[in-house]
């Protein structure tokens, strides 16, 4: 696997080694690293359906607020080198912030300069209500990694749905030629999703996390038997996860039973077979019962 930090790096081997020979496909798979197994079946599949797998890892300042865990977020480049490699990778592009940032990155989203990119109508909800200019750091820095890697298809996780919609939009909308692939979430035997966080949490905490999951499982078994009432599905959510909530594991931030095209909420559900119709999605606050530590989890079902 090479490994290029730079962009002239990487351009030059897109350009040299691949060029423009027809007939030969490259994935991308963009990551921050802390890389598990849901980022290997991204890798996995794009070395399934292409002739070149780029990986990036880049630990994003413009997606994190003052305050937010940039600092602690955790980096693993040797061990994520390891990984990438078994799955047979054959790029990864390790950047720092003053090669994707030319002009400088500070937190404070009023002091940066330069060009940014914005999705609006989709970002400002959910997410983007907790983490306002989250979703313009994403977009911003997904077009900079599209244009230096130039892929025919990027593979991202189901786990961020309303960043895979926004992406989705903002390469639709702007007439970016590359074609956004969703792959299904990752998840440990107890039903919890993967991710990059639940390492700030202890194995007991782990454990109770998995209740998110249940949570939203059962307003999607609702749905499925007949129950269209959104009062419902969420009291039925509440229901489950309330335990949790009594003992101090968890703190609920939102719940959201939305349409997946405009994420607008649905006030009366009709599952009618058509894919992706609705999004069932959650973030919580759970609280690790050994540290302390409050770590910010998200998951959702698709319908």
């Amino acid at each position: 696997m090479k490994v290029f930090h730079t962009v002239k790096e990487l351009v030059q081997w897109r350009t040299n080694d691949i060029g423009d020979r027809r007939n030969v496909n490259v994935g991308f798979v963009p990551t921050m690293g802390a890389l598990h197994a849901g980022h290997a079946s991204l890798i996995a599949q794009s070395v399934k359906d292409n002739d070149y797998t780029v990986a990036s890892i880049f630990v994003n300042p413009s997606q994190f607020a003052p305050g937010e865990d940039l600092d602690q977020y955790p980096r693993t480049l040797p061990e994520d080198i390891k990984l990438l490699e078994s799955f047979k990778c054959d790029v990864l592009f390790a950047p720092n912030a003053s090669e994707m940032y030319p002009q400088g990155i500070p937190l404070d989203v009023h002091e940066q300069k330069g060009p940014f990119v914005s999705v609006l109508g989709v970002s400002e909800m959910l997410e983007g209500k907790t983490r306002p200019n989250f979703f313009r750091g994403v977009a911003t820095v997904v077009t900079k990694l599209l244009n230096i890697v130039s892929p025919d298809v990027a593979y991202f996780g189901q786990k961020d749905i309303q960043q895979f919609i926004v992406l989705e939009t903002m390469v639709k909308e702007l007439f970016v030629n590359t074609r956004l692939v969703r792959m299904p979430i990752a998840r440990a035997e107890s039903g919890l999703a993967l991710s990059s966080r639940n390492k700030y949490l202890c194995p007991e905490s782990i454990e109770i996390s998995a209740t998110l999951y249940k949570g939203i499982s059962k307003a999607a078994q609702l749905i499925k038997s007949g129950t269209t009432a959104r009062n419902e599905l969420i009291n039925n959510i509440n229901a489950v996860w309330q335990p949790c909530i009594d003992s101090g594991d968890f703190k609920v931030d939102y719940i959201s039973i939305a349409d997946y095209g405009t994420l607008h909420e649905l006030e009366t559900v009709h599952c009618s077979g058509t894919a992706d119709e609705i999004v069932i999605s959650c973030a919580i606050y759970v609280t690790d019962r050994q540290t302390k530590t409050v770590v910010r989890l998200i998951d959702n079902i698709v319908m």
